[in-house]
């Protein structure tokens, strides 16, 4: 199935919000809604595979394009694309610019935050951090359905 590219233009405060999207929990509906709440257009970038194996060392469960249509149909997604790189300000120049990346506040104050929030400054961006969901993460439902939980 063919997956739009923007179900809206591209105005006012436009976020970008990455992730693998794997296996999809009320975590990742959470930080899906509330970073459209913080910009009038935003963007969810799905992970690729190889990004996903190279900075996290796993394959996701689901594949691709059922990532990218699952993520591409939910309301508060303007638009969704493939995240082609680990480094975020590639995704910024592959999207002419966006003005806000939304993370969970997991990378907050870490080493890979901080990388991301100096390379999302050096092209006029912003971070923005929303709380990680604990309680539910693909990790936790990895480990569950293999029987390490």
């Amino acid at each position: 199935m063919s997956i739009p590219s923007s179900r809206t233009p591209r105005t006012g405060l436009v976020g970008y919000v990455p992730g693998a999207w794997d296996m999809f929990h009320i975590g990742h509906l959470n930080i899906l809604r509330r970073a459209k709440e913080q910009c009038d257009h935003l963007i969810a970038g799905v992970v690729t595979d190889e990004v996903l194996l190279a900075s996290k060392g796993k394959l996701p469960v689901v594949p691709l394009e059922e990532r990218l249509e699952i993520v591409g149909a939910l309301r508060c997604v303007d638009e969704v694309v493939t995240d082609i790189a680990a480094d975020k300000v590639v995704m910024w120049r592959e999207l002419g610019g966006f003005d806000v990346l939304f993370k969970g506040d997991d990378w907050k104050g870490t080493p890979k935050g901080d990388r991301l929030e100096t390379g999302m400054a050096s092209v006029g961006a912003k971070v923005m951090y929303f709380p990680y969901t604990v309680h539910t993460s693909s990790t936790l439902l990895r480990a569950y359905i293999s029987g390490n939980a």
